[in-house]
């Protein structure tokens, strides 16, 4: 669900930018005084494990591949509003440092799984869990729903971002520049693999940790200020050395073979096994003979120091994804402490 630079249209991604961009701005004023170093931890581990399972490649019908977001669990321990940044943090990081989304498509794929996702998943979580107990089962299943449907909302909406590109930019001949499949083509690709297995990846981890939480830390699933702020380091000790545990399940995510829907290189536009693995993802329909120009363009736009998370100064494909993870992590935790620190010296600075 990560769009690569190239699929989406200049002016597509600064339309969903702008979209992404008021929910930034509101989301950082909203929880302004949660971001303090008590409540930091708890925002990290979030993002952290956002980032981790998004690593987690499934097989989906079709030859392609996706993953959970965990937007689901997100909206729920966090609320919307701090979802949005924790997944946009995960999201930026992906894409900065290791290639996984396109730096021009960070606003649209924030606002696919940071926004719509965590917006959609808490609606529906709140709806049927109303003022039942932390601890009732009937919380585990309105979290199911909620990660089910919060996820399927959000590759919906790439959907339809990659399935326009073609009628609205394309060359006087009627190429596309772009993304190179319309909407009768995209919708249904994408749509298959997370309805029936993407979609119940992120709604099995998201009733899975919420189970979790009501025998172990059922006081996160309060979601209010008091609890972030005795969310420490150290009180959600169990959480950290539960998703260091998945840190190393992570090159699990290697066995998926193929590639996400909509997220294939440029080259491979010119390469006749990967061309046969695209039409047989996208309806039998074959992709243009050339590449896209504006993809072309585009998809070298950026250089990710540490692309498709294999570290080159190592050979080993596990253990590299596995060092990923733990920098990806240390990345998101490092930039929550300096949100923390800024934010703790600015209350206590002078005013005036």
């Amino acid at each position: 669900m990560h769009i690569p630079d190239g699929y989406l249209s200049p002016s597509t991604c600064a339309l969903t930018f702008a979209a992404a961009a008021p929910f930034w701005y509101v989301a950082s004023r909203k929880v302004k005084k949660e971001l303090h170093t008590r409540a930091v931890p708890l925002m990290a581990l979030v993002s952290a494990f956002s980032f981790v399972v998004m690593m987690f490649n499934l097989p989906l019908p079709g030859g392609t591949t996706g993953h959970a977001v965990g937007l689901g669990i997100a909206a729920i321990v966090l609320g919307p509003w701090a979802a949005v940044l924790a997944i946009s943090v995960a999201l930026a990081i992906q894409a900065v440092f290791f290639g996984d989304g396109g730096i021009t498509a960070i606003g649209a794929n924030c606002f696919n799984m940071a926004v719509i996702g965590p917006f959609v998943a808490y609606g529906v979580y709140r709806l049927p869990s109303g003022s039942s107990d932390v601890t009732s089962m009937r919380r585990v299943i309105a979290a199911a729903a909620a990660g089910y449907i919060g996820m399927n909302a959000a590759a919906l909406a790439a959907a339809i971002e990659f399935g326009v590109q073609p009628l609205l930019f394309h060359d006087a001949t009627g190429a596309p520049l772009y993304a190179p499949y319309p909407l009768s083509i995209a919708v249904p690709a994408m749509m298959i693999g997370h309805l029936t297995i993407a979609g119940l990846a992120e709604a099995f981890a998201t009733a899975g940790l919420v189970a979790i939480l009501q025998r172990q830390e059922p006081e996160l699933l309060q979601r209010s200020a008091a609890t972030a702020a005795t969310a420490s380091w150290w009180t959600t000790r169990r959480l950290w050395a539960g998703l260091a545990a998945i840190m190393l399940l992570s090159p699990l995510g290697l066995l998926a073979a193929g590639t996400a829907w909509g997220e294939w290189s440029a080259e491979d536009f010119a390469n006749p096994a990967a061309r046969h693995e695209i039409a047989a993802a996208s309806g039998n329909v074959h992709p243009p003979d050339g590449v896209p120009q504006g993809l072309e363009k585009l998809s070298s736009l950026w250089s990710a120091p540490i692309p498709d998370y294999a570290p080159a100064f190592l050979q080993h494909e596990g253990l590299g994804y596995i060092l990923s993870a733990m920098i990806g992590t240390g990345l998101i935790i490092l930039g929550f402490l300096a949100v923390g620190v800024l934010r703790a010296r600015l209350s206590a600075a002078p005013r005036g």
